[in-house]
């Protein structure tokens, strides 16, 4: 078995972030998401994988390489524009050959993986089997209408009027059966093939359809909302570790993880927490489930629940609660009022708010 990571796309709910990074590198707990499906990946033992780029191949290139190091074998497939989620497995015919595989959103987020997925497509092998979930509002996703034995019996886009609150969640398992089910589609009324229709098409066809209910964690993280509620229950897994320096004149409370080169001094901090190394923290106080990365500097802030990526600089602000900083953003308080913010702020972004 291959796997097909689809790491393409726009990602216009995560703007300004997408604009100069793709959704997919976006640490969440101080890891990428895109790192997070690899390793789901690897754990079913599958080393073989495709990744569908688009306009930010070279920082997806440079965070992952080779893949060497996270014990796989990447090869990267350009998508020169988003047709779709089928026209994906197109561009990908080639690598995938006449293997089974596992095709994956990269920017979805399934902590406790796919093990039990993969083994019941291993056990049965249907032409395509899809992974589901039960949704409050399935209007906004792919609709799986299924029967009692888990068979799939009809396949719906984003209907207006659903007959099932069973979404597709972004992981499929494919035998190559779907190589003509995309070559025998026409693209839909905006313009994309769908894997949907694929789908359909092989139900159409008389060829077996399964689809197995995700009982998990599972969050599609984009938007800005997802990605802080999916830090959240991530660090509630985590285990006190400290690497860094801490004063005698600071205070860590519960689960906080204080990378190597990590400095905090005459600070109070309330996990779960993570700290990346090279980043210092003074006079400062960081609540729960809160992200700060590499080489970032908190001086007399107050910041909770919360992601700082790489660089961030955060000066004087004493309420950011529910914010993202994007990569060497800058934030400084000036002399108001206190309030409490919430900020979305962008790589290389300086912003002033009341301190």
């Amino acid at each position: 078995m291959k796997a097909l990571v689809l790491s393409g796309g726009t990602g216009s709910r995560l703007r300004p972030f997408s604009y100069s990074m793709p959704k997919q590198l976006i640490p969440i707990a101080n890891k990428p998401v895109l790192e997070r499906v690899l390793d789901n990946i690897r754990d079913l033992g599958v080393t073989e994988i495709g990744i569908i780029v688009g306009n930010h191949v070279e920082e997806i290139a440079e965070a992952l390489g080779d893949g060497s190091r996270l014990g796989v074998e990447i090869t990267y497939i350009p998508q020169e524009s988003p047709k779709g989620l089928a026209q994906c497995v197109q561009l990908a015919q080639d690598f995938l050959g006449d293997d089974d595989f596992v095709m994956y959103l990269g920017d979805n987020m399934l902590p406790e993986g796919i093990t039990e997925a993969a083994a019941e497509f291993h056990a049965l092998r249907p032409a395509a089997q899809v992974l589901v979930a039960q949704v409050e509002d399935p209007r906004a996703f792919g609709v799986a209408e299924v029967d009692a034995t888990g068979v799939v019996e009809r396949l719906v886009e984003k209907p207006p009027v659903p007959r099932s609150n069973l979404a597709l969640i972004g992981v499929y398992f494919f035998t190559p059966a779907i190589h003509e089910a995309v070559d025998s589609i026409v693209p839909s009324a905006r313009g994309e093939l769908e894997i949907t229709d694929a789908i359909q098409w092989l139900v159409t066809n008389g060829s077996t359809v399964r689809a197995q209910e995700y009982r998990g964690y599972w969050k599609d993280t984009g938007r800005v909302e997802d990605v802080l509620e999916c830090n959240q229950m991530l660090l509630d897994g985590i285990e006190r570790r400290v690497d860094g320096e801490v004063d005698d004149q600071s205070v860590l409370i519960g689960a906080v993880v204080v990378e190597a080169g990590a400095r905090i001094t005459r600070s109070f901090v309330e996990g779960p927490v993570v700290i990346g190394a090279g980043t210092v923290l003074e006079d400062s106080h960081v609540g729960p489930h809160t992200s700060i990365g590499r080489d970032c500097v908190l001086s007399g802030t107050h910041l909770d629940y919360s992601i700082a990526l790489d660089g961030a600089t955060i000066s004087a602000v004493r309420g950011l609660h529910g914010s993202l900083l994007g990569r060497s953003a800058a934030v400084t308080g000036i002399d108001l009022a206190s309030r409490h913010h919430r900020l979305v702020v962008g790589d290389h972004t300086r912003v002033e708010v009341a301190a």
